[in-house]
């Protein structure tokens, strides 16, 4: 029979998505065979499985941590906001449209629920253990009745519950007594254990604090987990988005100031973590033109990222609004090289077409014109895993040698390029079709494609450094990472903390005897 443990927060963003990833590296330790579970993401930061299927990225570095290929069973809804109060509604990998909350609730619930127990059974069939992550907060009771994540989720499996707190943002302790407060009581009942998260100093000082909590709850505390800084595991949420743009470091005298362009539908900024994880850059989410202007250091950027974007068109306009656009002309003037990246590399065309209205109430929007490309936007959304080959392409002033790279793409638009490209960026599609996802200008300014994951191999990664550095006039180096090597230890260092400073030997007694009373 497989066994099951829910992780609830007592809102969003206090360590849900980590702490789950941490329990499937444990149990994968361990030698359980275990899966992560979400039954629904809201989020823009997305993945695309091997099937070809778009699913939650926090789900993917669980898989990760769980020694498991990504499948879209571990995240069978995803919400993606797309503006004006309204969401793309995926449903096992594919859209079915973009609606508000009430359509959605009111019309799709029952199919999004379907989609979720036909999950958790293909998933129970294969593995001895779940791993399943809630969201938000199960006692925001304006949503109980269309919940399909939280406590319908741990009723429908009869699953212990976990609930989290992050007490770095205070008041931690009402949080959880207040959350319990507003469940029902069959939901309190599955709630068979707290969890204080991302703790800071003295833990010993904590204890009355403790004691309080299980005596007012009734529940036991199971482990008082430190906040734990350079993490390096993806995440997901927005609100990571917003510290990863708040937290922009001091580049040194050898580093280089790479700018990427903050959207306000910015999505995938995952693309952009082996980037900053680099000893020799320094990565700034940028916003506005005075900002991009500046530089860092007095110094201009020594890169210039245009970032994928859930409503292109709208984003362009924004970034018109801004005064960007100017700005952007006049570091490409100097010879500050640019990337553009699936929205990004759209914007770069000369015209982005909407006759539909996929994505915005703009028929049609003038690009940026630095490629010869038009986009058009349709119904149909591609998502498919590809592999970069190129033999040699000329940017910023050294020759890059994309082959064998793996990405995805994730985009509703098609583009057309109106003129021969002299460098054009070829992908091959997992059915063995080869295709031209983009380009690089005559000149070697100028990239745009539709491939995430671009930054993500060390040998490419590394040239294009190289290829930035003696542009500076500093020296080439070797690579200096290994992603997938780091990854695997940031799952070991994340588990080994969190084994430490949670109550295992309980835990494991939860699980064994379910969410029974």
């Amino acid at each position: 029979m497989t066994q099951t443990i829910m992780l609830m927060g007592t809102s969003s963003h206090v360590g849900k998505s980590i702490l789950t990833t941490a329990l499937c590296r444990i149990f994968h330790q361990q030698g359980r065979r275990v899966a992560p579970f979400k039954a629904q993401n809201m989020a823009l930061n997305s993945f695309v499985t091997r099937e070809g299927l778009e699913m939650g990225r926090a789900q993917v570095a669980q898989a990760e941590a769980a020694g498991l290929r990504p499948v879209v069973a571990m995240n069978p809804v995803l919400l993606k906001p797309t503006g004006e109060a309204q969401s793309q509604v995926i449903i096992n990998g594919r859209p079915i449209g973009n609606m508000s909350a009430r359509d959605y609730h009111l019309g799709h619930k029952e199919q999004a629920w379907a989609a979720v127990t036909a999950a958790l059974q293909a998933l129970a069939a294969q593995y001895d253990t779940l791993v399943i992550e809630g969201a938000g907060s199960p006692a925001e009771v304006n949503l109980r009745a269309g919940d399909i994540v939280n406590m319908r989720v741990a009723r429908h499996l009869q699953a212990p519950v976990l609930l989290v707190a992050d007490i770095d943002r205070g008041g931690a302790l009402a949080a959880l007594v207040g959350t319990l407060e507003l469940l029902d009581p069959e939901e309190r009942a599955l709630v068979k254990g707290l969890v204080i998260n991302k703790f800071r100093g003295d833990v010993s000082l904590f204890t009355p604090a403790i004691d309080f909590l299980e005596q007012k709850t009734g529940k036991p505390v199971l482990g008082v987990v430190p906040y734990i800084g350079d993490l390096g595991i993806e995440e997901e949420d927005s609100v990571t988005l917003e510290e990863k743009a708040a937290c922009t470091q001091s580049s040194g005298e050898t580093a280089l100031s790479i700018a990427v362009l903050n959207l306000p539908k910015l999505s995938n900024f995952t693309d952009f973590d082996a980037l900053a994880a680099e000893p020799d850059v320094t990565l700034h989410y940028v916003a506005t033109a005075a900002e991009l202007a500046a530089g860092v250091d007095g110094r201009p950027w020594a890169l210039v990222i245009l970032p994928g974007s859930k409503n292109t068109s709208e984003d362009l306009l924004w970034l018109r609004a801004q005064g960007i656009e100017p700005v952007l002309q006049q570091l490409h003037a100097q010879g500050v090289p640019l990337i553009g990246i699936c929205g990004g590399y759209q914007m770069l065309g000369q015209e982005l077409r909407d006759p539909l209205q996929v994505e915005s109430a703009q028929g049609t929007v003038q690009g940026l014109g630095y490629l010869p490309a038009v986009t058009t936007f349709t119904g149909e959304k591609l998502t498919v895993q590809v592999r970069a080959d190129c033999a040699a392409l000329s940017f910023a002033g050294q020759t890059l040698t994309a082959q064998g790279l793996m990405g995805y793409e994730i985009h509703m638009g098609t583009t057309a390029f109106t003129e021969d490209i002299v460098q054009p960026f070829y992908v091959q599609q997992a059915d063995g079709r080869q295709t031209v996802d983009g380009a690089v200008t005559a000149e070697g300014l100028v990239l745009g494609t539709y491939m995430h994951g671009l930054f993500d191999d060390d040998v490419f990664r590394r040239q294009l450094l190289n290829a930035l550095r003696v542009r500076r006039g500093l020296p080439a180096l070797p690579p200096q990472r290994n992603r997938q090597r780091e990854k695997e230890a940031a799952y070991d260092r994340l588990a080994g903390i969190v084994r430490t400073h949670l109550d295992m030997a309980q835990l494991v007694r939860i699980m064994a005897q379910g969410g029974g009373r």
